[in-house]
């Protein structure tokens, strides 16, 4: 970029934690996240009307618009930051009356904002200013001691809001706003390097405009309260008083299309002969600007950026802010969602976050990284279907065993950690060169896996057609060689192997009701084990032996409690030897191992 002077037709604010940039035709906020992301928002301006342009009046449309547009970009910079759920009432706002919520806040930003400052810097002067001398004694000095008075309440206020942490940013973020825009008009390559370099104030700032006022302030209050001098009006007591102010409050918008319209002219030219009339307004802005950080100035170029290329190019689109808040505020939600559904396990809160964002469980709690709004809705679709005690891995619709992936849903039921144990014990004696029965496979967790950690040949059955089904979609998508026979146990099996493994129903019927919530959504097929819960178990010691090879084993995992009736159920027949009882990692009888004599 060559560096030839420009006029930018761009004009800026600070924010919360960002700049917004004003262009002809569009607006952009550019705002840091907490992650330390650059998150941009933009959007195209209405075009603007007759009155915005005619001389003396576009000042007043100028001071409306600042007021009302500038608090809504605090707004939506603050939204970034926004760590609440979205009410109910926010939600019937928008779709009844179409409005928002943070609409609601920008208007009653304004109007406090507004009475805070007729109060601080046209009453309260007013108030000081009587204690001082009576405006019928001199006219002209009394409106000068409170224009004073005025001008000193503004500055202590700018230098009182600077020991603030979160204000004095914002005016550095006020100064990257400046620099920016001087580096440009300057042109220089919008660099921070650049940028750094260049001037923190500016001829057209609020600032100035702001203390132009007040001068101007002085001078029409003075002409005005001369002219009832003359006429003989008084502004005695507490009517005369408040009189006075109503006439400040009438007088301001002419006051404010003056001191626009002499910002402009100011601003037009470069000479000497009117930098005392400057001078005042720029050593202001040293008060409301700050010396920037280099990740500031780049929001500042970013914002700026954005608004020069879509007033170059109007097929650009709008952006919208991201503000669906962090991982950590993503994770408050889902705990919200649950809590109302009595589901206290915030392990499953943690769960939820952590798979719609693919980071760890561990990595969750604290997180200010950002989410994105598909993140949060998938988030709040998973909770709410937890909240309905429906299993998390049937929410997820797959569930991690032995290292693999399963689709799971209410057809089958969902692997356990005590059934990677019996897989964990019976690959140590398989190989490629063994078959394998995976009875009641249900997902295929058993049979698949075992499969695929020893090449061995597998089969699988089950007497659901669905689960059959569902153990076909694991074994494709996870790349396994397997055999299906649908089939009531052994009925429809008609070879031998080498070993038979099984996690059978082992429930007993009159226990079913009294599980879970969401133990009930698994299919009772899967769970019911009979009155004693040993129904399988003793069509497995029944049969079993028929479809083993000689000197082939039986695995069989089992509930608590249940492990020494199953071995009476294999002993009694004779068929086995070994039979033993293999406890889980909580030291709980939980596998049995039977040799084919």
């Amino acid at each position: 970029m060559s560096k030839e002077k420009k006029v930018a037709s761009i004009g800026g604010q600070a924010v919360i934690e960002g700049v917004m940039m004003k262009g002809k035709t569009s607006q952009a906020i550019a705002v840091r996240s907490e992650s330390g992301d650059v998150l941009i928002e933009s959007k195209r301006l209405k075009k603007q009307s007759v009155i915005a342009k005619i001389p003396f009046l576009r000042g007043v449309v100028a001071l409306f618009q600042s007021m009302v547009g500038g608090t809504e970009c605090l707004m939506r910079s603050a939204s970034v930051f926004g760590e609440e759920e979205t009410s109910k009432f926010d939600d019937w706002l928008s779709k009844k009356l179409k409005i928002s919520a943070v609409d609601i806040a920008s208007f009653i930003g304004v109007v406090l904002g507004l009475v805070l400052s007729l109060f601080l810097f046209f009453y309260l002067p007013q108030v000081i200013a009587d204690l001082f001398l009576s405006i019928s004694a001199n006219v002209f000095l009394y409106c000068l001691i409170e224009g004073l008075i005025r001008i000193t309440l503004f500055i202590s206020y700018i230098l009182l809001t600077s020991l603030l942490k979160d204000i004095k940013r914002t005016y550095m973020y006020h100064g990257a706003e400046h620099k920016t825009i001087s580096c440009y008009e300057n042109g220089m390559e919008l660099t921070v390097e650049n940028v750094k370099k260049c001037s923190r104030v500016h001829d057209r700032c609020g600032t100035t405009f702001m203390f132009l006022v007040m001068v101007i302030s002085i001078l029409m209050f003075a002409v005005v309260n001369a002219i009832f001098a003359h006429y003989g009006i008084e502004f005695e007591g507490i009517i005369g008083k408040l009189f006075r102010f109503l006439i400040k409050l009438l007088t301001l918008p002419i006051i404010a299309g003056i001191s626009y319209e002499i910002l402009k002219l100011l601003a037009k030219t470069k000479s000497k002969w009117v930098i005392i009339f400057k001078f005042p307004g720029l050593l202001l802005q040293r008060l409301t600007t700050k010396e920037p950080t280099d990740d500031m100035i780049e929001v500042a170029i970013t914002s700026f950026t954005e608004v020069l290329k879509m007033d170059e190019d109007q097929t650009i689109p709008e952006k919208t802010f991201n503000v669906y808040g962090s991982v950590n505020t993503l994770y408050n939600k889902v705990v919200n969602v649950l809590k109302k559904a009595g589901i206290e396990d915030l392990c499953d809160a943690e769960w939820i976050v952590a798979r719609v964002t693919q980071i760890s469980r561990s990595q969750v709690i604290g997180n200010k990284n950002s989410v994105t709004k598909e993140q949060t809705e998938k988030a709040l679709e998973y909770a709410n279907k937890r909240s309905k005690k429906i299993p998390l891995a049937y929410v997820f619709g797959d569930m991690d065993f032995y290292g693999y992936t399963f689709a799971v849903n209410e057809s089958v039921l969902i692997p356990r950690p005590e059934t990677e144990e019996l897989v964990m014990h019976a690959i140590k004696e398989i190989n490629s060169d063994k078959k394998v029965l995976d009875l009641c496979s249900g997902s295929g967790a058993i049979g698949i896996t075992v499969n695929l950690k020893t090449n061995a040949k597998v089969t699988l059955v089950d007497v659901s057609c669905d689960a059959i089904n569902m153990a076909k979609t694991n074994a494709e998508k996870l790349g396994a060689s397997v055999n299906f026979v649908q089939s009531n146990m052994f009925e429809s099996v008609e070879e031998k192997f080498d070993f038979i493994l099984s996690n059978p129903p082992y429930i007993k019927s009159d226990d079913i009701k009294s599980l879970q919530s969401e133990v009930k959504n698994e299919p009772i097929l899967a769970l019911d084990g009979g009155e004693s819960g040993l129904d399988f178990y003793e069509i497995i010691a029944n049969n079993a032996y028929n479809f083993l090879n000689d000197g082939g084993a039986l695995y069989l995992e089992c509930g608590i409690g249940q492990a020494s009736d199953i071995v009476n159920l294999l002993e009694k027949t004779n068929e086995y030897k070994d039979v033993q009882i293999i406890k889980d990692v909580n030291q709980i009888d939980r596998i049995i191992k039977a040799v084919k004599l």
